[in-house]
């Protein structure tokens, strides 16, 4: 099958990507979690603050502060346990601040840190048990930054996220499928590292063009099972600066000659799957994305929005100020409803909050080099139920004018409902739907193959504000992939406007779940 095919195959027709006898063997499900064996382990504190401040300016990090933003951003936070229907047991599951496709966690982090109190190199954070494995000691600050394209000055940074994603982690169950979640994971999870950053007074800048095999070299990754996704540098510096020497910058790099720099390494890891099934798609997809010199890095202006019909009805919506919430009691609050959404009435003033607060997110990035708003690729929509001074209907947000525009009038949760592929959430009971919109090119046409991963981790980025800003306002929200995306681009009339549905939210009030629950907060 041709990548492009499948891609439309992996958005629009899902049937045709996964074998029609696959079946899920749940006795060899691997863990959660990456594990690391006879490697040296640096312990992170487990005494977690119940407030995140905003750090002094100009203190230099430690590895303490390191610890807590690691767990905020991707700790075991919650053990879980609910009844299954029909007395059939029990499910158990151990939770994190980020919502994960089947609470799977395909991603993984990885930090290269340059900190006083601690040896400089590259480590694993190992969730398991909030440590850092030391993976390759020594400072690598002229190859990372090469690696990156000489675009950024990473000796200012006191450390250096990577995101990687373990392929099996998440195909033994979904399959191919997994290639689209995989993304929304790691967007999900940069979504919350940027934030964590923002609360405790870190600069940072999401770098979605490097020069993969030289990354995955240095971090040791075989990339056959797993490979870097995105690379955010971390700064106390108010940003992350560009090099000014253009020689640099106009230089180009080669993949190749950067990993004959450093020596090869292999280190031992456990996953306890003992019968892993091969994923051809998932490995042409990621070599096929693959940068291979820094000449293939690129720039993509502001995208254009759907341009509407003149005497398009418009909704002002009202102008919230000072907007304030306790980032950490919102995380350890969030969770994703399925059956128990309960109708309520949404005021025009909370609409109004949720849409402001979750578009108007900006985030340094490589792709515009500026401090980019992650709605100008992406974009949210929403069909609206039950909404005070909002006649029922479909809607576009405009963000720069802070306004809604009417697509189409109507009570649409039956239509939507009768989209779903697994019908797990009563969308009768939703009053807001949400979904997020971008190019139905998904960018490949500047950026390749790249361009569909670099797409889904800007929805997941956008995902999970959309999903903090709820909690904040006292409702819930629950990312879906089991829609039908033809169905919803035909209700907002983007179908033949080069537009798509990538992911689809509803957000509404809930009733507290019969679980048992306790936090892993020490």
């Amino acid at each position: 099958m041709e990548l492009e095919t499948f891609l439309h195959h992996l958005h629009f027709d899902t049937e045709k990507i996964v074998p029609p006898d696959w079946q899920v063997d749940w006795e060899d499900a691997p863990l959660p979690y990456k594990l690391y064996r006879g490697l040296p382990e640096i312990p992170l504190t487990a005494d977690i603050p119940l407030v995140l401040n905003r750090r002094e300016a100009n203190l230099k990090p430690s590895l303490t502060e390191l610890g807590h933003f690691l767990w905020y951003v991707y700790g075991l936070t919650q053990y879980s346990q609910f009844a299954k229907e029909k007395d059939e047991g029990f499910t158990q599951s151990l939770r994190r601040f980020v919502p994960s496709g089947g609470a799977l966690y395909p991603n993984e982090l990885y930090v290269y840190i340059k900190l006083e109190d601690t040896p400089t190199g590259i480590y694993h954070y190992d969730v398991a048990h909030h440590r850092l494995i030391l993976v390759r000691e020594g400072n690598y600050d002229s190859y990372l930054s090469r690696s990156l394209g000489n675009s950024y000055s990473i000796t200012d940074c006191f450390c250096t996220v990577f995101v990687s994603t373990i392929f099996w982690k998440n195909f033994y169950k979904y399959n191919n499928f997994s290639y689209r979640l995989q993304g929304l994971d790691a967007g999900v999870l940069m979504g919350q590292s940027l934030e964590v950053a923002n609360q405790m007074g870190f600069s940072s800048k999401v770098c979605y063009q490097f020069l993969d095999r030289s990354i995955n070299h240095l971090l040791g990754l075989s990339e056959q099972d797993e490979s870097v996704y995105a690379v955010i540098p971390l700064s106390i510096n108010p940003s992350i600066h560009g090099i000014d020497n253009d020689q640099n910058r106009e230089e180009i790099v080669s993949a190749a000659e950067l990993c004959r720099e450093v020596p090869l390494i292999k280190h031992v890891s456990y996953n306890r799957s003992k019968r892993i099934v091969d994923y051809p798609m998932l490995r042409k997809l990621n070599e096929a994305s693959m940068f291979e010199t820094t000449q293939s890095f690129v720039k993509i202006k502001k995208n254009n929005r759907v341009k509407f019909p003149l005497g398009t009805e418009m909704i002002l919506l009202p102008v919230i100020e000072n907007f304030s919430y306790d980032f950490a009691t919102i995380c350890s609050k969030r969770y994703s409803p399925d059956s128990d959404f309960i109708m309520g009435k949404v005021s025009q003033t909370k609409l109004a909050t949720l849409l402001k607060e979750t578009c108007s997110f900006l985030y340094q990035n490589d792709l515009d080099d500026t401090h980019g708003n992650v709605e100008a690729r992406v974009s949210l929509y929403g069909s609206f139920y039950n909404v005070e001074g909002v006649p029922s209907g479909a809607y576009s947000y405009d963000n720069s004018a802070h306004a809604l525009r009417r697509i189409t009038k109507g009570d649409y949760r039956q239509f939507l409902q009768l989209g779903l592929v697994m019908p797990n959430v009563n969308l009768y009971q939703v009053p807001l739907c949400m979904h997020v919109i971008g190019d139905k090119n998904h960018l490949i046409n500047r950026l390749g193959m790249r361009g569909y991963r670099i797409q889904q981790m800007e929805a997941g980025i956008l995902v999970q504000r959309l999903l903090l800003m709820s909690c904040a306002l006292g409702m819930g929200g629950h990312p879906l992939l089991g829609f039908d995306a033809n169905q919803c681009d035909k209700l907002y009339e983007i179908d033949s406007k080069g537009k798509t549905s990538l992911i689809q939210i509803p957000v509404g009030p809930y009733r507290p779940r019969a679980w048992l629950k306790g936090s892993l907060l020490s």
